[in-house]
């Protein structure tokens, strides 16, 4: 998969539908997997392999996945309950349903991010203030 990158304003139309940029089209599967950060801050739009090394990844820094670790094997069901298949539709725009919108309360005006391996769906105001909130130039102090 290629880099998912840059910051695209969008609006979801009366029916849930949102309109992927046209970079993201060219690089991206048909088939995505979209599912609420573990913050509910936005949602997280994966390709089908991404999601699977994401979720790995977060257990990873627990030392790996255990099946007999009761609270990871909770912790695993209720992430891979959360994702839900999606599919681009021939005019470029994928579904999300009323659940996934309350769940990173989008309403119309949202923001789609690339992160890489991966994008991400917010709230344009949630987005505005969580840039605000986040020092870019410490990184580099």
């Amino acid at each position: 998969m290629s880099e998912l990158l840059g910051e695209y304003s969008r609006k979801l139309d009366a029916k849930g539908r949102l309109s992927l940029p046209a970079e993201f089209r060219k690089v991206l599967s048909e088939n995505l997997r979209v599912t609420p950060d573990p913050t509910d801050q936005c949602l997280l739009v994966f390709e089908t392999e991404a999601f699977s090394a994401w979720v790995e990844s977060l257990f990873e820094a627990q030392g790996g996945y255990s099946a007999s670790n009761r609270k990871m094997v909770a912790q695993r069901k209720v992430l891979n309950s959360r994702a839900k298949p999606c599919e681009v539709d021939n005019s470029g725009r994928i579904h999300l349903s009323p659940q996934q919108r309350d769940s990173a309360s989008l309403d119309k005006d949202v923001v789609i991010v690339g992160d890489t391996d991966h994008f991400e769906i917010w709230d344009e105001e949630r987005w505005s203030q969580f840039v605000e909130d986040t020092d870019v130039a410490s990184l580099v102090s």
